[in-house]
């Protein structure tokens, strides 16, 4: 715990400031929405398939799931520091491949090599753990979250903008500017908040059974990677809904992605202000029921013929607002069962929830024709939020049986 070190701006020596893991956390997601409008039109430049341009997000998200069970071990061995400025470095590079592809199989390695900015979700997040005790943590989780859902709100709105001006690549510069910005902030700022295991690899990754056999870190990582599959789903199907049945523009789906984004705002405001009060349980339960509410009103108005993108999308804002109660609570509470592997702990649940995310988002692009509309991609948002509240239901439970 470093929560006793005064944190001073841009000194190397004493924890980062929470701007400095805002700008972490906000280059990640940015990375995986930005371009999102632009799909359709990369297709056309690369004169490939959709579906296979598509495949660029559930394949970014399947590596950094891969990248979170190293990630995780190798920071509580070796510290945060040094392992964020390698992964933001190489996210450089990749970002500057993707930008001069030529071709879809070479776009689609580089933005597989991207996902290796996972190192900043991840590090970000053990290092409020390393710094505040689980209920604070959570709080400051939500606070944290929240500053980084500005950018994804307004990312793909400014995504559609640059492609609409300056075509897709633009969306890749964009992050290259970004990311070389997170990357100074935090060799200027980000000071140690790990306590270094002393265990070699091997012995880190023995610890992993320890948190694959408690029922507790599994509800928090299941509550957390299904509430947020519902997002995933809609990020790999939505592109699709807002072009093919709803006949948009790139700038304007960008405008219509900001809906998730605005209630995820809302979502860690909710989690900073009452986390504390409620607790990381009650958190997650209110933001499970607000999710799969959203997705079921959205279902009820287009079957009663509210054929708009306002139906569709607009009530998709309260999947972004249970999301922003849900992941931050779920974070932390996955990050508390065990507080000494918080690092592997992050990585693991990030792993988990990144993993179905991946499927979900493939199976989204794959399921979604002309004639099936949106009902596919709602169905399967609707079935991934029960399965969250179902999640933290068990892990309530289990914690009346063990007296917590």
């Amino acid at each position: 715990m470093t929560s006793d070190i005064p944190s001073r701006f841009l000194d190397r020596r004493t924890p980062p400031k929470i701007v400095t893991l805002i700008a972490l956390t906000s280059v990640s997601a940015l990375s995986m929405n930005v371009f999102l409008p632009s799909m359709p039109g990369m297709a056309i430049y690369f004169d490939a398939d959709y579906r296979l341009v598509q495949l660029s997000v559930a394949l970014f998200l399947l590596v950094s799931a891969g990248l979170q069970i190293l990630i995780g071990p190798i920071s509580d061995k070796m510290g945060r520091r040094p392992i964020l400025l390698s992964g933001i470095s190489l996210f450089l590079l990749a970002t500057l491949g993707c930008a001069l592809s030529t071709s879809v199989e070479v776009f689609l390695a580089f933005r597989m090599c991207q996902a290796v900015i996972a190192v900043a979700m991840v590090l970000s997040r053990a290092a409020v753990r390393d710094m505040f005790p689980a209920d604070q943590a959570a709080s400051m989780l939500g606070y944290v979250t929240m500053g980084m859902a500005v950018v994804p709100m307004i990312g793909p709105a400014l995504g559609g903008v640059l492609d609409t001006a300056f075509g897709w690549q633009s969306n890749f510069w964009l992050l290259l500017a970004l990311g070389a910005m997170a990357l100074v902030m935090t060799w200027a700022d980000f000071g140690e908040t790990a306590h270094k295991s002393g265990m070699t690899l091997i012995a880190q990754f023995r610890e992993y059974p320890e948190l694959l056999t408690s029922p507790r870190f599994w509800g928090y990582s299941l509550a957390s990677g299904m509430s947020s599959g519902a997002f995933f789903a809609f990020l790999g199907g939505a592109p699709f809904v807002g072009t093919v049945v709803y006949g948009m523009d790139a700038a304007t789906m960008g405008l219509y992605f900001g809906a998730p984004a605005i209630g995820y705002f809302a979502g860690n405001f909710l989690s900073g202000r009452y986390s504390v009060r409620f607790g990381v349980n009650r958190m997650i339960l209110f933001g499970s029921i607000t999710c799969g509410a959203g997705v079921l009103l959205s279902m009820l108005m287009i079957s009663a013929g509210a054929q708009s993108p306002m139906a569709f999308f607009g009530f998709i804002t309260f999947v972004g607002l249970g999301n922003g109660m849900t992941i931050p609570n779920a974070t932390a509470g996955m990050l508390s069962v065990r507080p000494h592997l918080a690092g592997t702990a992050s990585g693991l649940g990030g792993a988990i929830m990144l993993t179905g995310g991946a499927a979900l988002s493939a199976l989204a692009g794959a399921l979604l024709t002309p004639e099936t509309g949106a009902y596919p991609l709602l169905w399967m948002m609707l079935l991934t939020s029960v399965m969250a509240l179902i999640a933290i239901l068990i892990v309530i439970r289990r914690e009346r049986q063990l007296g917590l």
